[in-house]
C-alpha cells in the first residue's frame, strides 16, 4: 500500500511500490515505475516511463524527466535539475529521443544542482549544492562547482575520506 495526497495526480499505467509516500501537488506520468519506501516531496513531477528504485528520496520541486533512471536509495535535494535533451529547440522537437541519464545506487544530489543528460553519476557519489555535472561521475566521488569537478572521495555514509586536488 502507498500514500498519495489528494492534490496529486497519478496517471494510468503507473506502478508504485508499498510504503511510498507522494506529497502535495505531484504528478506521476504514464509508464512510470516507482519502487518501495520512496518519498516524493511537494511539487515533484515524474515523467513518462521513468524508473525509480527502492528507498529513493526526492525533495520538493524536482522534475525527473523521461530518460532519467534513479537506482535504489538515491537522494535528490530540493530543486535539483535533470535535463534529457542536449540541444533543446522549441522549433525542432526531439519526439521521444532522449539522452539517458543514470544515477546509481546511494548517490546524493545536492539542492539546486544540475545533472546534464547523457551522464552517469556513480554509486555513492555526492554532488554538492549548486554544482553542474557535465561528465560521468566516478563511484564515491565528491563533486562541486560549475562545471563540477571532483574535490574528494566519500564513504558510504557520505563522510569525506580523501581530498582530491582539483585540476585547473
Amino acid at each position: 500500500m502507498y500514500q498519495v495526497h489528494p492534490s496529486s495526480y497519478i496517471d494510468d499505467d503507473v506502478t508504485i511500490g508499498d510504503g511510498t509516500k507522494i506529497w502535495h501537488f505531484c504528478h506521476v506520468q504514464r509508464g512510470a515505475i516507482i519502487g518501495e519506501n520512496c518519498s516524493l516531496g511537494q511539487n515533484v513531477n515524474i515523467g513518462n516511463n521513468v524508473k525509480i528504485g527502492n528507498g529513493v528520496r526526492i525533495q520538493n520541486n524536482v522534475s525527473v524527466y523521461e530518460g532519467v533512471e534513479l537506482e535504489d536509495n538515491v537522494f535528490c535535494g530540493p530543486s535539483c535539475v535533470f535535463t534529457n535533451v542536449l540541444v533543446p529547440r522549441a522549433h525542432f522537437p526531439v519526439h521521444g529521443q532522449y539522452n539517458k541519464t543514470l544515477i546509481k545506487e546511494g548517490a546524493s544530489l545536492g539542492a539546486n544542482c544540475t545533472i546534464v543528460c547523457g551522464h552517469t553519476v556513480g554509486r555513492g557519489a555526492m554532488i554538492a549544492a549548486g554544482a553542474v555535472v557535465t561528465k560521468d561521475v566516478p563511484d564515491f566521488a565528491l563533486m562541486a562547482g560549475v562545471p563540477a569537478r571532483q574535490i574528494g572521495i566519500v564513504n558510504e555514509r557520505g563522510e569525506i575520506v580523501e581530498r582530491v586536488k582539483s585540476e585547473k
